[in-house]
């Protein structure tokens, strides 16, 4: 292996660092990249075989940063820095650490902390020993972490590791700026996901996770009821994702490995055939490993299965298939996807037939109970025995035959899947609703057969009354409460079913000639595409992949991903890039593939809104736990109601016959006993914990599909709950507010043109701000580009962005910008030359000494703070020519050329056209409204003034935007944030709610709660009201569920208060009820699905007359870091 050094030009903050190193460390061949801030540096260590160093700066090139080599003397410079990185260590104390799973999920959270690189946890001592990088992560931090989780941590030695008396509750700000973004831990465990079929109530979760979590190799574990699906993680050195599924299938679930392939793009699962013996086996794994990019290859003779684990940038999937086949085998795709788990199609037949099965004897058994009752009442008035009643042998009724007869066949066949079930719960000491239909029937079954034999033993003249008509009607009710159930259970998961629907199944791979036409088509599978083929694309089809147009001309609907309200089709030219699951419009297109599978915007909705639908909000948390009580507490009050009416029964004889009386009013002592076990039986039979356990996630499944229609994503049941709680919003200014997207509207030059010609000016700022990775230095390159008529600058060296300040550095070789000086002063460019300023010879001098032609020159750009620093003076004049442009939003700089004040830029950025609209119609909400700008006061007033935002934050650093969201939660407040950048990424992940717009960074999507896939601030308003809807939906739920289990219980149990009003249920009427309750909790969450979001107009039309500007006395502006921020530094 090989070392390389890289100065990475644009890098001023930690996520930009972290990003390199991230993207660098996923390359073929990179085996270690670290990153200095203070240095603005990598160090990268690889492999020359896979990767070269031309390759690492062109990919760095490709995210935005120039680079070049260090030079030897630099290197002595980065050796110091680098010492300094001597890693710490922290011991810490823990408690309540009970078991090998509790020490085993502590290492597995801290070390896949930023910074964490090596952890020790002693079950035994309680103790955790922690080395980690202190400028990535600090002891504090680390004891925090493990707080979380639920233990109570103490350090008990610190090695070098500080104690911060600051805590972040969610991110750590790292050197001023940005969040500390958790990097790739180097851990031993994997993660899989198994598809749970079998799953009825919140007990069942309790019981797979409990199970699950008892095995020391699996370090965390989560269940979803509604996804029917668990995400677990393990160590692979002491079980696997296939031991995983044999343990809930130990506990009479059905278990299925999912696809690991789909989470993982560098895992690559292939069946083969025509291996024969272990040189075959030995043939295949030599031959993968030995190609480059290929990191593992495991191949099994007795499954005729392969794992690849490769890096896509190096090797694609259909590279490896090609290469197995070269040599002689078959092999193809192994396939696991999602969609078949989603339709619950084999529980919906199974309970189907098991409905069908009860209901072809239960039918007679409801004939003959039908036939009783009105025999009954017959019998009453007129006396008389029913011919039923008559005795085939003493003690036997032809009834009782009838019953025992109908009632045998369903017990044994129809009751089957509940006893396998009862019986696997019962065998690992757990008890579920199963557990609870198994006693109920086998109760009423059991007690039955006993008193025919009593009574057939005794040959007594009348057939006792039994309960055979139980099991049949309990098992009709609840078959087809679970069918229906199932049914509804696909229908939440039904936006899910779209979004995968949304993805084509091949492509069509073309290669081209090198005069670009083409030389071959090839249909291919879509899990065979690989980065950087050419795909073609016909009128009308979905687009397989992201990537960009390079042929051809076209539009394409991306409504179905990016949600409603697209109003015309998006245009597709060469350079253009298309979404995959997009539908192509009139034109073919050549499209070049920039992203493949899991890797596409389409995938990664659909993992996202899956991973939310996994999720639990914490609301569940509390049905979680009632559940797992609800069935010992269940058994509890059947037992007590069984005691209870013994002992009334026999002491108070009066009560029973007055309520239960037989036939000619009438009943005998001995049906006492029958009675008692009939209110227990019932009691057993109304119980459901499921419509407790479905409340909370049906709801959250359906408002997460819901939103996703509707292009809001949000990252699981926590953020869907909190939102509705949100009592001030936060919006950033510059991209999130207004378009992003800033201009140059004037150029003032303080000096003649001939003593400085404004194309050189341009030049040289030009040079400068290209270097820039802010959006106003981004304008003001663009600008420059474009009136100089060239896309080749000059050379920037020295270059240092200071945040909240401006830039400085040192430019040369711009003289080829200048030779067509003459011929193009006083075109385009006069209009925005206004010079000299009045007052510019009190500004810069009289003199003005530039460096002569062919030298370097000292430029600063920036605020007057930033001039002022660097021993510039701005005169009144200027300053009021910066503040007549601020006035109207727009952001006036300085510039400043080898210690002479030269010119000033103004660069505006349009506001949004919804802005106001969104600020309006939050207020009306009851929501508080608040902007956050690193920009100077007078503009932010101004664009405040433009939206109606009466309170504003203002030149504030990107570093304290966390303290700004922190100031506000402190008050009291629910805070939701808003942005798009790199630079808002630890106030989205301090505030309560994190909202990206999904055309921002990917740092800023990955830091927030929710993601706005359209540009669209009404859609902050759409995901408040949907997390409103979306609680008081689980709110409803939770009421029916509590009336079922509240009333009926106490129903059930023949309670005094229900008597006297003739309220006494049978089993059959309790097994109804138990499976109303279960339906009515999930027709009442698909009712979620009639959300529509609400149309612009119809804002517009109730904030029509009320929205109105702001003047600048009405808004209260709060200058950023006033006590805390360290003013700008000298150069």
């Amino acid at each position: 292996e090989s070392v390389f050094w890289l100065r990475v030009e644009g890098a001023h903050s930690q996520p930009s660092i972290q990003t390199i190193q991230e993207q660098l460390g996923s390359l073929a061949g990179v085996s270690d990249v670290r990153g200095s801030l203070q240095e603005c540096a990598v160090m990268v260590t690889y492999r020359p075989l896979l990767v070269t160093q031309q390759a690492l700066k062109e990919h760095i090139r490709d995210l935005g940063f120039s680079s070049w080599s260090l030079a030897d003397a630099a290197l002595s410079c980065w050796q110091e820095v680098s010492s300094d990185w001597s890693a710490h260590s922290v011991t810490l104390c823990i408690a309540g650490m009970t078991c090998s799973s509790c020490s085993s999920s502590i290492q597995e959270r801290i070390s896949q902390m930023g910074g964490v690189k090596s952890i020790a946890v002693s079950l035994s001592d309680g103790t955790a020993t922690v080395t980690f990088d202190p400028r990535l992560t600090e002891a504090e931090l680390l004891q925090a972490a493990i707080e979380e989780m639920g233990f109570e941590a103490s350090v008990q030695e610190c090695a070098n590791g500080r104690l911060s008396p600051n805590r972040t509750r969610r991110t750590t700000v790292e050197n001023g700026v940005g969040p500390q973004v958790t990097r790739r831990p180097e851990v031993r465990t994997q993660r899989c996901f198994i598809a749970v079929t079998g799953m009825t109530c919140a007990s069942c979760v309790g019981n797979i996770e409990r199970k699950l979590r008892s095995h020391g190799g699996i370090t965390a574990v989560f269940v979803s009821l509604m996804a029917a699906k668990a995400e677990v993680t393990y160590d692979p050195d002491s079980i696997g994702a296939a031991g995983v599924a044999r343990l809930i299938e130990d506990l009479g679930f059905g278990a299925t490995v999912m696809d690991q392939a789909a989470a993982n793009p560098g895992l690559l699962e292939l069946r083969l055939s025509g291996m024969t013996c272990a040189s075959c086996v030995h043939k295949i794994e030599s031959k993968l490993r030995s190609t480059p990019g290929v990191m593992a290859a495991t191949v099994s003779l007795a499954t005729n299965r392969a794992q690849v684990r490769y890096h896509p940038e190096a090797v694609g999937a259909r590279d490896l298939l090609a290469i197995i086949q070269d040599l002689g085998f078959q092999a193809e795709l192994e396939k696991t996807g999602l969609k078949q788990n989603l339709d619950h199609s084999k529980e919906i037949l199974q309970w189907r037939n098991s409905f069908l099965l009860s209901l072809v004897f239960g039918l007679p058994v409801m004939g003959l109970m039908v036939y009783m009752m009105v025999m009954d009442s017959q019998m009453q008035n007129h006396g008389g025995a029913m011919p039923e009643d008559q005795n085939l042998v003493p003690g036997l009724s032809l009834l009782n035959l009838a019953f025992f007869l109908l009632c045998t066949p369903v017990q044994i066949f129809g009751g089957r899947y509940f006893y396998i079930q009862a019986y696997r719960a019962l065998q690992h000491r757990t008890a579920n609703m199963d557990v609870l239909i198994v006693l109920a029937t086998s109760i009423a079954y059991v007690y039955s057969c006993v008193v025919l034999v009593v009574a057939m033993a005794e040959q007594a003249q009348q057939s006792p009354t039994t309960f055979f008509d139980t099991p049949p009607m309990l098992f009709v009710f609840i078959a087809l409460g679970r069918w229906l159930e199932h049914i509804a259970k696909s229908k939440t998961s039904e936006a899910l079913a779209k979004l995968i629907s949304l993805q084509a199944s091949d492509a069509t791979v073309v290669t081209l000639g090198p005069d670009g036409a083409v030389l071959s088509e090839e249909q291919v599978e879509l899990d065979l595409v690989q980065r950087g083929d050419v795909i073609k694309v016909l009128p009308g089809g979905k687009f397989p992949i992201d990537g960009r147009v390079t042929e051809g001309s076209s539009t394409a609907d991306e409504s179905l991903i990016t949600g409603p309200g697209e109003p015309m089709p998006v245009s597709k030219k060469v350079g253009s890039l298309v979404l995959a699951g997009s539908i192509n419009g009139h034109g073919a297109l050549l499209v070049e593939a920039t992203h493949v599978g899991g890797d596409t915007t389409l995938s990664q909705i659909v993992r996202l809104v899956e991973e939310a639908q996994l999720s639990k909000a914490p609301i569940q948390k509390l049905a979680d736990r009632l559940g797992g009580l609800f069935v010992p507490f269940i058994l509890v009050v059947s037992l007590l109601t069984l005691a209870a009416w013994l002992l009334v029964g026999f002491s108070h004889f009066h009560l029973v016959e007055q309520h239960f009386p037989g036939y000619n009013q009438s009943i005998s002592r001995a049906e006492v006993v029958r009675l008692t076990f009939q209110a227990s039986i019932t009691v057993l039979s109304i119980a459901c914990p499921c419509s407790l356990g479905l409340a909370t996630p049906t709801a959250v499944m359906v408002g997460t599909g819901v939103g996703a229609r509707n292009g809001i994503l949000i990252k699981g049941g926590e953020p869907l709950e909190m939102a509705h709680k949100i009592q001030a919003v936060m919006f950033d200014k510059t991209g999130t507010l207004t378009n992003g997207v800033p201009r140059v509207t004037r150029v003032l030059v303080l000096w003649e043109p001939a003593r400085l010609p404004l194309r050189k000016i341009l030049a040289l700022v030009g040079t400068a701000e290209a270097s820039s990775e802010h959006p106003l230095g981004v304008a003001v390159a663009a600008h420059c580009r474009q009136e100089l008529g060239s896309d080749l600058l000059g050379c920037c060296q020295d270059f240092q962005a200071v945040p909240g300040c401006g830039i400085s550095c040192r430019v040369s070789n711009v003289d080829h910008l200048l030779v067509q000086e003459a011929s193009r002063d006083g075109s385009s460019l006069v209009p925005e030359q206004e010079g000299p300023a009045p007052g510019a010879s009190s500004v810069a001098g009289p003199d003005l000494q530039l460096t002569p032609s062919g030298e370097s020159y000292w430029v600063l750009i920036g605020n007057r703070e930033w001039l002022r620093r660097n021993g510039h003076r701005v005169e009144a004049d200027m300053d009021a020519a910066m503040a007549s442009h601020e006035a109207k939003g727009q952001t006036a700089v300085l510039v400043a050329i080898d210690g002479t004040l030269c010119a000033m830029l103004a660069v505006a950025d349009t506001v949004k056209a919804e802005s106001a609209l969104a600020v309006q119609t939050l207020s009306s909400m009851g929501v508080q409204v608040v902007m956050i700008t690193g920009d100077n006061r007078r503009t932010a007033k101004a664009i405040a003034a433009q939206v109606g935002i009466g309170k504003v934050f203002a030149e504030v650093l990107p570093s304290h935007k966390v303290a700004k969201v922190q100031e506000l939660q402190e008050a009291g407040l629910r805070v939701a944030m808003v942005g798009d950048g790199v630079n808002d990424s630890p106030a989205l992940a301090q505030a309560d709610v994190g909202i990206a717009i999904g055309t921002g960074t990917d740092v800023a999507i990955e830091a927030a709660d929710i993601v706005l896939i359209r540009n669209d601030l009404l859609d902050v308003v759409a995901s408040i009201e949907l997390s409103r809807k979306t609680v008081r939906r689980i709110r409803i739920n939770f009421v029916f569920a509590l009336i079922y289990n509240l009333l009926g219980i106490p129903v059930a149990a023949g309670s005094g208060a229900f008597l006297p009003v003739g309220l006494v249920l049978q089993p059959w009427m309790a097994s109804a009820a138990m499976a109303a309750s279960s339906l009515s909790v999930l027709l009442s969450s698909l009712l979620l699905k009639t959300y529509r979001k609400t149309p612009a107009e119809f804002y517009e039309a109730r904030a029509r007359g009320h929205t109105r500007s702001l003047r600048s006395s009405q808004i209260s502006t709060h200058l950023g870091g006033v006590d805390s921020v360290q003013p700008c530094p000298a150069l």
